[in-house]
């Protein structure tokens, strides 16, 4: 590995380099610290230097010099990710896609845009354009970009009617830049984009995407509050079901959650007191009335445009999916969480039986979604942290009783997904990334094909503390 002459014949290309140690350092981070396991062994992790590519052949230029010196290259969105994705665990060059933005052409039903792209900008660009917008995006979509979205994302808001970016439809094209000796561009669609959709950059780089498009709406938004849990995750998953009534967002959070770590919510509630936060589209208000009146615990405690707080709550999503999480860690620093998917049918069930087993230790938090058409739960709950130990007890009961738990307290592409090995994608990484310099250390198969899961995988080429 040769920095030196890599910076030096970028300098030469007219690259954009970033060398200063201390922005280095936040390029090369993003929000693995919601993991205590992770934040113990990534918190050196800082690359040898930065490149900001302006076009797709800057792309290549990058990976081409990058290729010829043997520096490995981490693609880095805006840094919004929580498991590590985006850390240089190798060190080398990360490439800070902040450059290449344009949403380049908005269509009925769809739209193209460069990775770069904020979401909130090309849900603007959209809305303004064609009175369309996107389908789903993250909580974090004030400040996360499109290209980190599909590359390290699943779903999210919009998830409980479009499902999540895997299922069929939710991405139409991808353009990717391989990393050879020659770089090629190579364009994916169909069955062939789960290749390098949410492959952390381990395979390609992502140039160009065309997504699928949806009617732009003001979205009602409220918080429902119940006294029971579980009243109002079946009211969640009954309101999903009614397919006559337009949601984006259905969010059951237990008690006290809504008390203790929402500042803005707290006034108009109590220690006991479980919220539904939800967005519904304007015209489906009143059969969102006539359902809800068939509920006499629920009350509607807030509606975006109507009810007048002492401190406007801002946009209700920003208390769903990973900003659940965020808002608990900024007042008790100590707690972490889990992803665990409760599938349909017995979706319920299973949450029941993990309230009963863990109390006040694992706090529910869930998010509608539909997989294959049908109504499920994702589960983000807030876990009290005690010991690794304690952690790895509590997704094995999860995984005991049927419940699929994506890790966020690993960095690999596996052990956070479905712990296999994803032939499709390390098929293309043999033909993409010979060297397997592409964000070294995220995909086990690529270092161990025999790797059993029976611990955490530690990348044996992290880069040392010292």
């Amino acid at each position: 590995m040769n920095i030196d002459a890599a910076k030096e014949e970028l300098k030469r290309l007219e690259i954009e380099i970033d060398e200063n140690p201390i922005s280095v350092r936040a390029k090369s981070r993003d929000f693995f610290w919601y993991s205590p396991v992770l934040k113990s062994r990534l918190d050196h992790v800082v690359a040898d230097f930065a490149a900001s590519p302006r076009n797709e052949s800057e792309v290549i230029k990058i990976l081409k010099a990058c290729y010829r010196h043997d520096i490995p290259v981490t693609t880095r969105g805006a840094g919004t990710g929580n498991y590590g994705q985006a850390m240089p665990l190798a060190g080398g060059c990360v490439m800070h896609m902040r450059n290449m933005a344009e949403v380049r052409e908005v269509h009925p039903g769809r739209a193209v845009v460069e990775p770069g792209c904020l979401l909130k900008d090309l849900d603007r660009a959209c809305i303004e354009r064609s009175g369309q917008e996107i389908r789903m995006f993250s909580s974090t979509w004030a400040t996360a970009s499109i290209g980190g979205f599909i590359a390290g994302g699943s779903g999210g808001v919009g998830s409980c009617t479009w499902g999540s970016l895997r299922d069929i439809g939710n991405i139409i094209r991808l353009r990717v830049a391989t990393m050879e000796e020659s770089p090629r561009m190579l364009e994916f669609r169909g069955d062939e984009l789960p290749r390098v959709s949410h492959a952390y950059g381990t395979n390609g780089i992502i140039t160009e995407i065309e997504i699928p498009l949806a009617p732009a709406y003001e979205w009602v938004e409220m918080f429902v509050a119940f006294d029971e849990f579980m009243r109002s995750a079946e009211y969640a998953s009954e309101l999903a079901n009614r397919d006559g009534i337009l949601i984006k967002l259905a969010t059951p959070i237990e008690a006290p959650i809504p008390f203790d770590y929402f500042p803005r919510v707290k006034p108009y509630v109590d220690r006991s007191t479980s919220i539904v936060a939800l967005m519904v589209a304007p015209h489906s208000m009143d059969g969102f009335y006539t359902f809800t009146e068939g509920w006499n615990d629920a009350r509607i405690i807030y509606k975006s445009g109507e009810t007048q707080w002492k401190r406007d709550p801002g946009p209700v999503f920003e208390y769903g999916w990973n900003h659940t999480t965020l808002r608990a860690l900024r007042i008790d620093p100590s707690i972490t969480y889990l992803q665990v998917r409760y599938a349909y049918p017995d979706f319920l069930e299973k949450i029941a039986r993990v309230r009963d087993m863990f109390g006040s230790e694992v706090l529910q938090h869930l998010e509608v979604l539909r997989e294959n058409g049908k109504v499920m739960y994702a589960g983000l709950p807030i876990v009290k942290f005690t010991s690794e130990e304690r952690l790895d007890e509590i997704v094995r009961w999860h995984e005991d009783i049927g419940c699929m738990v994506f890790n966020p307290h690993r960095y690999t592409l596996e052990e956070g997904g479905r712990q296999t090995v994803d032939k499709r994608q390390l098929d293309f990484k043999r033909e993409a990334d010979p060297k397997g310099l592409l964000n070294p250390g995220k995909m086990i198969s690529w270092d161990d094909s025999n790797w059993k899961f029976d611990r955490m995988y530690e990348y044996p080429g992290l880069q040392s503390a010292a």
